[in-house]
């Protein structure tokens, strides 16, 4: 196949990727941007595109890699979280901002009462993930089995869950 006509075959498969990118994004502009990104991708990679083979998957993987790529790049933590910065937050009697005032103030009072709560061996793990280690991180911090870490915290979601019950939606 010729690069014109694999751009021409391309271009015209075009259209088909958007509500893929779509439901992957849950965004307009996302989508888009997501399709311009994948069809680059082909075009730049044209050469490691068998003849013969579906096209249209071979474009479907590149915009789903795309996707993942770019999910993993954005929500990625970096693991040089300050660990002063983890026992400030749980020491510091923090407030946070509730668009309706009074009830988010009662909220975040039964939250913290609840976290305070639970057992230090619970507590400590489940606030490290709260702020944004990962289960590995966690583990070499306390020096726990990975296994252990992810129980405690399981544990303690269970816990906060029995604790503020009342605040359940449709229960």
């Amino acid at each position: 196949m010729t690069a014109l006509e694999f751009t021409s075959v391309v271009e015209k498969m075009a259209p088909t990727l958007r509500p893929a990118a779509f439901n992957l994004t849950r965004d307009t502009d996302d989508a888009k941007d997501l399709v311009q990104e994948t069809l680059l991708k082909a075009f730049v990679n044209r050469d490691k595109f068998r003849a013969g083979t579906n096209l249209k998957a071979w474009l479907y993987t590149i915009m789903r890699n795309t996707f993942i790529n770019h999910y993993n790049k954005v929500t990625k933590r970096t693991s040089s979280i300050d660990t002063d910065e983890y026992f400030q937050f749980l020491s510091t009697d923090t407030k946070m901002v509730a668009v309706n005032g009074a009830n988010g103030e009662f909220v975040m009072k039964d939250i913290y009462a609840a976290i305070e709560q639970l057992p230090e061996e619970f507590r400590t793990p489940f606030m490290m993930y709260y702020v944004g280690y990962k289960y590995l991180e966690i583990a070499d911090q306390l020096k726990l089995p990975i296994g252990t870490v992810k129980n405690r915290i399981h544990l303690a979601r269970k816990e906060l869950k029995e604790q503020l019950s009342v605040y359940a939606y449709g229960d």
